[in-house]
């Protein structure tokens, strides 16, 4: 049986112990229990600036119909 992660689990695991994500459960869990809530909100801050800065470094690409 073949599982899409993305569809069947948006409840929660359906694979159980058999999960081959497992290893990124544990390491999520691991950085949520040793970062403060402060340093994520600064993780996330600095990624939103590197978007913004990307968006306005980069000039705008143009897409034109094959004719």
């Amino acid at each position: 049986m073949e599982v899409n992660c993305a569809v069947d689990c948006v409840n929660g695991c359906v694979l159980g112990d058999k999960c081959p994500n497992l290893k990124y459960t544990e390491q999520a869990a691991k950085f949520i229990a040793d970062t403060s809530l402060d340093e994520m909100v600064e993780m996330a801050d600095e990624a939103v600036r590197r978007k913004l800065l990307e968006r306005v470094s980069q000039p705008p690409k143009w897409v034109l119909p094959e004719e």
